[in-house]
C-alpha cells in the first residue's frame, strides 16, 4: 500500500537505470579533502575514527593520504592502514603517488609493514594547458607514467592511473597515455575532473569514449573510476551521469571538503543513489560520518546542506508540521518522514523535527509539548503561540520552557 501514497516521476518514461555492474565507492576526504585551504587536518586518531565510519557505510576504498609529502604524513599513513589492517575492516587502502618512485617506494614499505596491499592512486596532468604551463611533452609524461607503472608493479602495488584535468585532455594524447599505462600493468583508470570543467554531457561523452578504448584494445579487465569537483556545482549529477555511461568507482569526500570550492560530496552521492535503489549500503551512519568530519576538520555545515544541516528534517510552518504531526500520531515512522519530505531522515540517522515559530500552528506547539511530557493546556498553548507570533524566528527551547514553568 506504501508505494501507492508516491507516484514516482523519476521512474517515468526513460529514466536511467541502475548499472549492471556493482558501484563501488573511493573516499577522498582524508588526502583530497584536506588539500582545502580552510580545512585542520585532523589528529591521526581521528582519522582513523573517520575510515571507521566510512567502513561502517559500506565505502569500498579510502585514500588515506600522500606519503612521499613527507614524514608526518607517512606516519600517518602508517598509523591508519595499520589501524584498517589490525581491525579487519573491509574497506581497503590506497595512497595517493606522483608518477615518481620516490612517492612509491613508501606506499610499498607501509603494504610490507602492515601485511596488507595498499594500492597507488598515481596521478600525472594530461591536459594540454597543464602541458603547456609545465614545459612538458607527450612523450616526457608517457615516459615517466611507463617508469612508474613499471616500478609499481614490479614492486607489487596495485595501480589506479590518475590522469588530471581528463575532462579537458585531447583524446589522442588519453589514448597514448591510457595506453601505455595499462601495457605497464595499471589495472584502473581515474577520470578525473580536476577543475570542475565538466557537466553531465561532458561526463557520459568522456566515460562512453574510455570505454569504446578499452573494448577495442582487448583491455576489458581494466576498471574505470571518475573524480569530480564541484566548482560548477555538478559534482553529484556528473558522478551519476559517469555511472550510467559505464563507469565502476565514484571518488568524493565529506561534505564536498577539497581544493577551491570542494570535490563531488560523497555523502549526497551516497543518498541519491540509495534513493534511486541503486545501491543497498547502510547509510544509518551517515549523519555521524558528517558531524564528525565537520568537527574533525573545522568545517561547519550549512544549516540548510542536505540530510546533515541542522533544517534538514526542522519544520515550524503550521501547514507541514501539521501534516507530520499527524503521521506521528498514526504511529507510521514511514509516513512521517515522507509526507514532507523527499528523503526519509530515519535511513540516514536523522529524524524528523517540530520547532516553533512565528509560521506555526497550534498543533505545532501542542505537539512539541507532548513530545517532552508536558501538559499542552490552554493557557500553556496560547502563550507559547503568542511569543512566537511576535518573533522573527523560531523559538529557542529555552524560551519555551520558561513559557511552561511559569505555568
Amino acid at each position: 500500500m506504501k508505494h501507492d501514497l508516491i507516484y514516482d516521476w523519476n521512474d517515468a518514461g526513460d529514466a536511467p537505470r541502475r548499472p549492471a555492474h556493482r558501484i563501488e565507492f573511493d573516499d577522498e576526504t582524508l588526502r583530497d579533502g584536506l588539500q582545502s585551504p580552510s580545512v585542520v587536518s585532523p589528529p591521526v586518531d581521528r582519522k582513523i575514527e573517520i575510515v571507521r565510519l566510512m567502513d561502517s557505510m559500506g565505502i569500498d576504498t579510502a585514500d588515506i593520504g600522500l606519503p612521499g609529502a613527507g614524514s608526518a604524513v607517512l606516519a600517518d599513513t602508517l598509523a591508519i592502514a595499520r589501524a584498517m589492517a589490525e581491525e579487519r575492516m573491509r574497506i581497503v587502502p590506497n595512497c595517493a603517488a606522483r608518477t615518481l618512485e620516490a612517492d612509491l617506494r613508501p606506499i610499498a614499505d607501509i603494504a610490507q609493514r602492515t601485511g596488507r596491499p595498499v594500492a597507488a592512486a598515481m596521478f600525472i596532468g594530461s591536459s594540454p594547458i597543464r602541458q603547456y604551463a609545465e614545459d612538458w611533452t607527450l612523450e616526457t609524461v608517457a615516459a615517466a607514467t611507463r617508469n612508474a607503472t613499471e616500478f609499481a608493479v614490479k614492486n607489487g602495488i596495485e595501480v589506479m592511473y590518475v590522469t588530471e584535468d581528463t575532462t579537458r585532455s585531447n583524446p589522442k594524447d588519453l589514448e597514448v597515455l591510457f595506453r601505455t599505462a595499462i601495457e605497464a600493468g595499471a589495472r584502473r583508470l581515474c577520470l578525473c575532473d580536476t577543475c570542475g570543467h565538466a557537466t553531465p554531457h561532458g561526463v557520459r561523452n568522456l566515460v562512453g569514449w574510455t570505454r569504446t578504448l578499452l573494448e577495442t584494445h582487448g583491455f576489458s579487465h581494466v576498471r574505470i573510476d571518475f573524480h569530480g569537483h564541484m566548482d560548477r556545482g555538478l559534482g553529484v549529477w556528473n558522478a551519476i551521469a559517469a555511472l550510467e555511461a559505464g563507469a565502476h568507482r565514484l571518488h568524493g569526500t565529506a561534505l564536498g571538503i577539497g581544493e577551491r570550492v570542494g570535490n563531488a560530496p560523497m555523502d549526497q552521492i551516497l543518498v541519491n543513489l540509495k534513493l534511486l535503489g541503486w545501491i543497498e549500503n547502510d547509510l544509518s551512519r551517515l549523519f555521524e560520518y558528517c558531524t564528525k568530519v565537520s568537527e574533525y576538520a573545522g568545517v561547519p555545515i550549512p544549516h540548510g546542506y542536505p540530510v546533515a544541516g541542522q533544517d534538514a528534517f526542522a519544520t515550524a510552518t503550521g501547514v507541514h508540521a501539521a501534516a507530520i504531526v499527524k503521521a506521528m500520531k498514526k504511529g507510521d515512522r514511514w509516513l512521517a518522514d515522507r509526507v514532507y519530505s523527499g528523503v526519509p531522515a530515519a535511513d540516514f540517522g536523522r529524524e524528523q523535527g517540530i520547532a516553533i515559530g512565528p509560521l506555526s500552528g497550534r498543533s505545532n506547539v501542542a505537539f512539541w509539548l507532548e513530545q517532552r511530557g508536558h501538559q499542552a493546556t490552554e493557557p500553556r498553548v496560547n502563550a507559547i503561540l503568542e511569543m512566537a507570533k511576535r518573533s522573527n524566528r523560531l523559538l529557542s527551547e529555552e524560551e519555551i520552557l520558561q513559557v511552561v514553568r511559569k505555568g
